[in-house]
C-alpha cells in the first residue's frame, strides 16, 4: 500500500466518525479464526480521531449498532446476501463487536462490509474487505501465510535510549512490514504474541483495564493495519508482553493481574466468540490436505517460572501437552507445523528462565517433547517449529533432528542480534545446536511460508524477510 492510499484510508475512517459517535471505525475491522466453514468478524465503534503516532494514541469507544454483510459477490447483490446482526457495541466489551459466520463454503472467497449507526434504519457504510475460507482436510491446495511477533509501538514511534524511532515520513501509517506482508497476498497472518507491550515504556506502563485496552487501541488504529486486515484474515496468540509483563507467569500480585491479561486478550482480538472466557486458546487448524498447524498457549497454564525445573514443571500444562501429542499423531497432513510463542530449540540468552530452551526455565519439558517428536519420527514427516518471541530471525537444528525457525521482531526498532551455538552466554554453550541461519544484522521482518503443489509432491518454502519484504534467507522442505 502506498503512503497516499494509507492517508486516504485514515481520512475515510475519520470522516465516518464526524456525523456522530456511533459510526466511527477508527480501528478498522478484521477477520479471525477462519476455518473451512466459519470465521469471526470484528470491528470496534469509536468516537474520536486516532493519534498521529507516538504515545497517547488512544481511541475512545462509542455506543451504536453494528451489522456485518457477507457475500461471495463483491457487488453484494440481494440474492445470497447474508446479514450478521445488528448487535450493539457495549462498554463492557470495550465497544468491540464480534460475530461468528458459520455454514460457509470451504476454499471460497467471501466479501464483507460493515454498516453501523444509532438505529437499525440509520446504518451507514463502514469498512469492507474479503477473506478466503480454508480449503480443509480433503482439498489439495497451495497455501501461503506470514508469521510475526514483537510489534513494539513505543520503540517504533518514540524509540528509547538504545533504539531510535522509525524515521520515515510515513511513520503515522504504522509498520512498513505490514505493507510488505500485504504485497505478498498471503492467505492469512499468524500473530504469535507480543502484539502489544503493556510494560513499555517503563514510565507509563499499562496495569489497569483501561490502560491495557489503550495499548490495543493505539496499535490497531494505524492505517497499515486497516489495509492488511481488509485483505488478510488473522490468527492471534499471546505471549508475555500482551499477557502481563516481560517473562511473566500467572503467579504473584504485580499488576496487571494474570486473569486480567487473559480477559483483555480474549476481548481485543478475534480468537474466541465474544464473551467466551472458558474456551482454551490452544487450537489446531487443518488448513488443507497437505498442511496442519498447531497454535499453542504458553502463558495461561504454566508452572511458576521460579519453580525448579524437572518432570513436574510445565509450560504448557498436562492437558494441553496431552492434546498436542494426541493430535500430532492423529494427523495425516504432509506438513505439521507447531506455532509457538516461545522457542523450543534456540539458542536463547542463558540468563532467562522463561521458555523451553532455558536450563532454569522449562528445558525438561522442552527436551522431553523434542525427544518424543524424534521417537515417533515426526521430524522426518514434515514436522517443524515456527516460533515468535525472539527478536532475531534464525533457523536452527536441534540434536534430535527437529528444526525451528524464528520469525524475529516485526520492526527494526525492536530487533537485536541473537545468540549463536557455542556462545557461553547462551542456552547452548556446548554448541550442540546447529544453526543454519541467524540474522547478520539487527533487522525486523517476518517469516513467509508457502506450500506449493508440484509433480514431485507438496513443497514447503520458508523465507525470512526484512521489514521491506526483501528475502534474507530461503529454505525448502
Amino acid at each position: 500500500m502506498s503512503p497516499t492510499i494509507g492517508v486516504e484510508l485514515a481520512a475515510l475512517f475519520v470522516a465516518l466518525a464526524q456525523d456522530g459517535p456511533a459510526v466511527g471505525h477508527l480501528q478498522g475491522a478484521l477477520v479471525g479464526e477462519v476455518r473451512a466453514a466459519s470465521a469471526l468478524l470484528q470491528t470496534r465503534l469509536t468516537a474520536a480521531e486516532p493519534g498521529e503516532g507516538g504515545e497517547g494514541g488512544n481511541v475512545p469507544g462509542a455506543q451504536g449498532l453494528v451489522l456485518f454483510e457477507l457475500s461471495t459477490d463483491p457487488a453484494f447483490p440481494a440474492a445470497g446476501l447474508r446479514r450478521l446482526g445488528p448487535l450493539r457495541a457495549r462498554a463492557e466489551h470495550d465497544h468491540v463487536v464480534r460475530m461468528a459466520a458459520t455454514d460457509l463454503l470451504p476454499g471460497t472467497c467471501y466479501h464483507w462490509r460493515v454498516r453501523s449507526g444509532s438505529a437499525p434504519d440509520a446504518l451507514r457504510p463502514g469498512p469492507r474487505g474479503s477473506f478466503r475460507t480454508l480449503p480443509g482436510r480433503d482439498a489439495s491446495s497451495p497455501v501461503s501465510f506470514a508469521v510475526v511477533t514483537g510489534m513494539n509501538y513505543h520503540r517504533f514511534h518514540v524509540g528509547d535510549a538504545n533504539r531510535p524511532a522509525y524515521a520515515g515520513e510515513d511513520r503515522a501509517l504504522g509498520y512498513p512490514a505490514l505493507e510488505a506482508i500485504g504485497a505478498r497476498r498471503p492467505d492469512f497472518v499468524v500473530f504469535t504474541g507480543d502484539s502489544v507491550y503493556y510494560d513499555t515504556p517503563q514510565q507509563g506502563r499499562a496495569t489497569t483495564l483501561s490502560e491495557m485496552r489503550c495499548k490495543w487501541h493505539e496499535q490497531l488504529a494505524q492505517p497499515r493495519f486497516h489495509a492488511l486486515f481488509a485483505a488478510v484474515p488473522t490468527y492471534w496468540m499471546k505471549d508475555d508482553h500482551d499477557h502481563r509483563f516481560n517473562d511473566c507467569d500467572t503467579a504473584g500480585d504485580r499488576p496487571p493481574a494474570s486473569d486480567l491479561g487473559m480477559a483483555v486478550f480474549r476481548e481485543q482480538v478475534p480468537v474466541v466468540p465474544q464473551g467466551d472466557g472458558k474456551r482454551p486458546t490452544w487450537r489446531t487448524l487443518r488448513v488443507s490436505k497437505e498442511l496442519q498447524l498447531w497454535l499453542v498457549e504458553g502463558r495461561d497454564h504454566r508452572s511458576p517460572n521460579a519453580m525448579q525445573d524437572g518432570p513436574e514443571k510445565t509450560l504448557w500444562g498436562a492437558e494441553q501437552l496431552a492434546w498436542l501429542q494426541e493430535t500430532l499423531l492423529a494427523s495425516d497432513a504432509s506438513y505439521r507445523l507447531l506455532l509457538s510463542p516461545t522457542p523450543l530449540v534456540g539458542p536463547d540468552d542463558g540468563t532467562k528462565r522463561d521458555n523451553h530452551t532455558n536450563p532454569r526455565g522449562f528445558r525438561h519439558e522442552g527436551e522431553a517433547f523434542l525427544a518424543w517428536v524424534a521417537e515417533h519420527g515426526l521430524h522426518e514427516e514434515g514436522f517443524l517449529v515456527l516460533c515468535g518471541d525472539r527478536h532475531w530471525q534464525y533457523h536452527s537444528l536441534h540434536p534430535s533432528g527437529v528444526e525451528e525457525l524464528s520469525c524475529g521482531a516485526l520492526v527494526d526498532a525492536n530487533a537485536r542480534l541473537g545468540r549463536v551455538p557455542g556462545d557461553p552466554r547462551s542456552t547452548d554453550p556446548e554448541g550442540l545446536v546447529r544453526q543454519l541461519f541467524s540474522s547478520p544484522e539487527a533487522t525486523g521482518g517476518f517469516l513467509a511460508v508457502s506450500l506449493s503443489l508440484e509433480d514431485r509432491g507438496p513443497v514447503l518454502v520458508l523465507e525470512h524477510c526484512d521489514e521491506t519484504g526483501r528475502i534474507l534467507y530461503r529454505v525448502e522442505r
